[in-house]
């Protein structure tokens, strides 16, 4: 199990403590919609609102990504829903769940905002065990 290739194709993401029930979310920022690429460049996420929520879209996914997703189980990377259900606490923090093609499995995520160019993702595979943490880049404009 390639576990680093796993979190590349991860996309924003992954702490665990979702948001609590019967509580609104406050709405996507305008500033996180956009395409955001991974700390490697070998795949890149459209984020948008669905609904009240945040779901993110894999835009481009180098062939090194979509093969390490296809013997994970995931026979096409491209276009896949990586990030679904992500709502923005009132910390500002957005929490959901996140789809890991190379595991063919979904995990608790957590995404923050650092800046309108930066985005700090979070996953765990298991609770707050086996952990990574990677900073991902806006690559189009950002909203004015």
């Amino acid at each position: 199990m390639r576990f680093a290739a796993s979190f590349a194709a991860l996309a924003v993401a992954v702490a665990l403590i979702p948001a609590l029930p019967g509580q609104a979310a406050p709405a996507l920022p305008v500033t996180a919609t956009g395409v955001w690429r991974n700390p490697h460049d070998s795949v890149h996420i459209a984020l948008r609102p669905c609904g009240e929520e945040i779901c993110g879209f894999v835009v481009f996914a180098s062939p090194k990504a979509e093969a390490a997703a296809r013997k994970g189980g995931t026979p096409k990377l491209l276009g896949a829903q990586l990030l679904r259900n992500f709502k923005v606490d009132k910390n500002g923090i957005a929490r959901g769940k996140v789809f890991v093609p190379d595991l063919n499995a979904v995990f608790g995520g957590s995404a923050e905002l650092l800046d309108a160019r930066t985005l700090r993702a979070r996953g765990c595979l298991f609770g707050a065990v086996i952990c990574k943490t990677q900073i991902w880049t806006r690559i189009d404009n950002a909203p004015t």
